[in-house]
């Protein structure tokens, strides 16, 4: 069954996913999947969580143009050493054309492994730390708009409803499994990878 990116308020992006402990054929053409996804819809970077999938992995190009950059499959990302503060706007494929002002580290240390499980580890900043912040706040069940400041995040509010009452009407309607069939999936997944 072909990937697809899911939206807010679908349980798996507020699921912490877990560590993966190992990689197949299967996960390595689930993340070629995820990268086509990803330009397809215009992103930066989409996390594992996002595609319903419970598990500590992303893929990003912060061209956001496939044949330019350099894409990257990261698996089991830590971020540390955020240093200084910077403000920029954000959005997210799970939340499209919702956008606001997120204050993010402008620097941080990150490390994690690659599909071929070759430590990444290297210092960044800049817009590729910011992409690289956001990812991994998905992996950790956190929204952009959940770092935005309260009275931005007032503001979009009413967009974040109108999700809501998309995803459970779609439920109601039997197009979107209920959470309790979406959860039992990804135990499924857990067991598997994690």
């Amino acid at each position: 069954m072909p990937l697809e990116i899911v939206n807010y308020p679908h349980p798996t992006l507020r699921f912490p996913s877990r560590p993966i402990k190992r990689v197949d054929k299967e996960l390595r053409m689930m993340a070629a999947e995820m990268i086509e996804l990803m330009y397809c819809h215009e992103g930066v970077g989409l996390a594992a969580n996002q595609v319903a999938l419970p598990l500590r992995m992303f893929v990003l190009n912060p061209t956001g143009k496939q044949g330019e950059g350099e894409e990257m499959v990261v698996i089991n990302p830590v971020i540390q050493r955020p240093k200084g503060r910077e403000p920029d706007r954000e959005g997210c494929l799970s939340v499209p054309g919702v956008f606001g002002d997120v204050i993010r580290a402008k620097q941080i240390q990150f490390s994690g492994y690659d599909l071929q499980g070759t430590p990444l580890n290297f210092t960044c900043e800049g817009f590729f730390a910011r992409v690289l912040q956001h990812e991994t706040d998905h992996l950790d069940g956190t929204m952009f708009f959940d770092r935005m400041p309260e009275g931005a995040r007032k503001e979009i509010d009413p967009l974040l409803e109108e999700f809501e009452f998309e995803f459970r009407s779609r439920q109601a309607g039997g197009t979107i499994p209920s959470d309790q069939s979406i959860i039992k999936e990804q135990a499924e997944w857990l067991n598997r990878y994690a």
